[in-house]
């Protein structure tokens, strides 16, 4: 009877401190995707736009001597060798890897499907965070509340010429990419911790 009456104590004791135990706890907020983008948007905001990497290909060279970004000034004896001169509305618009104003056009055959050239915008391009999707909690180093979610990071190609644009939009050109973000709750609110 005394084991008994023990037993009975001990377990309205330990119910009595798991009650307890879960009142004290606070669960954490809820991570909606409006507050997760609008966290990721305020860090593209705050770090400083750079200049687009365009890659021209053969249909993206036509392309910019139709819309005079640069000019034929030497062809060479195989006949698709070619150099290209940035005009001075180009140079406004984008700039060589090494410098000068040369497009040294190398392709290894007419109308090579693989061979490109990377020009960057002069114009920095800021970074927009959309379609926050998955958030989830995660385990992370360091702390006992974190959350995941993936996202799509896109080029803005705002200001810069409709041909120019279309060049942008050719094949080799990545404008959008698949990201993820981790947050980690800093008192009573989230706050984005990574970008990946």
């Amino acid at each position: 009877m005394k084991n008994t009456l023990n037993l009975k104590l001990f377990g309205v004791l330990a119910l009595a401190g798991v009650g307890l135990i879960l009142a004290g706890c606070k669960s954490a907020p809820e991570l909606t995707a409006a507050q997760a983008q609008a966290m990721i948007q305020a860090k593209y905001d705050a770090t400083p736009a750079v200049g687009y990497n365009v890659v021209v290909d053969d249909q993206g060279m036509g392309e910019g001597v139709v819309a005079k970004y640069w000019v034929g000034m030497k062809r060479y004896p195989n006949g698709f060798w070619a150099d290209f001169k940035l005009t001075p509305e180009g140079a406004k618009l984008v700039k060589l890897p090494g410098g000068g104003d040369v497009i040294q056009w190398r392709p290894e055959k007419p109308k090579d499907p693989v061979y490109s050239i990377t020009l960057t915008t002069i114009a920095p391009h800021p970074l927009k965070a959309h379609d926050v999707t998955n958030i989830q909690d995660e385990i992370l180093p360091d702390t006992s509340n974190a959350k995941g979610a993936s996202y799509t990071e896109s080029v803005t190609l705002d200001g810069i010429p409709d041909a120019l644009a279309g060049i942008a939009h050719n094949p080799g050109n990545k404008l959008s990419a698949k990201k993820h973000a981790d947050f980690v709750l800093d008192g009573d609110a989230w706050k984005l911790k990574s970008i990946n």
